[in-house]
């Protein structure tokens, strides 16, 4: 198992290259998006994104004191706006009340106690907290998506219903714990899943991995 992860590894970043994921100017930068990208494409986010920058709003102050009803059409391309508005606003009071805003302070916490507190905030699942967690704090915390569970599976390295932690286990098992690893693995992940392993009519026959 080892050896096939890995190996998955070295033949995408050979085909594809570093990928300089996640595009962000800030490390808050990196959370907005983070909750921003939940059920949409990044195109859509990063129209959001670069808004709230004209707006000169990419601050976690100048966002938390911004009244929901406001934030909300600022971000409108992202999708389910208003939802995703309220999600903003609660990880901003988690931010704020845990930690005065400050986002070294948050980095310094040990990441799993991080993980379940981040966790309890309304509307952050696994894979946003693990987004938040290695891109934005530097924590080796390997993201799994949609594109890792299907691409596994098609390769049979994992059944079909596997859930999040148990692939998420299996990653971290048989990689080297290293966040600049699990970093450029994902990307490389989602750009296979992207351009390759489509969820309907799969390029298999020039796919990396054939």
């Amino acid at each position: 198992m080892i050896y096939q992860i890995d190996s998955i590894y070295r033949k995408l970043f050979s085909c594809f290259g570093p990928q300089h994921w996640w595009p962000a100017k800030s490390r808050f930068e990196v959370m907005v998006g983070a909750i921003l990208t939940q059920n949409t494409n990044w195109s859509n986010v990063e129209t959001a994104i670069n808004n709230l920058r004209k707006k000169k709003l990419l601050d976690a102050g100048k966002l938390y004191r911004l009244p929901q009803r406001k934030l909300a059409p600022l971000i409108k391309s992202a999708g389910y706006y208003n939802i995703k508005a309220k999600r903003l606003k609660e990880f901003l009071r988690f931010l704020f009340k845990s930690y005065q805003g400050n986002l070294r302070k948050m980095s310094l916490v040990d990441t799993q106690l991080l993980r379940r507190q981040l966790l309890c905030v309304n509307g952050i699942g696994p894979e946003t907290a693990d987004s938040i967690l290695l891109y934005a704090l530097g924590k080796p915390v390997f993201v799994v998506d949609a594109y890792t569970k299907r691409i596994f599976s098609r390769h049979r390295l994992i059944r079909e219903d596997v859930d999040y932690h148990e692939l998420q286990d299996l990653c971290a098992r048989n990689l080297t714990k290293d966040v600049k690893l699990f970093n450029e693995f994902h990307a490389l992940l989602v750009k296979l899943g992207k351009d390759f392993c489509r969820k309907n009519k799969p390029r298999c026959d020039i796919c990396p991995l054939r």
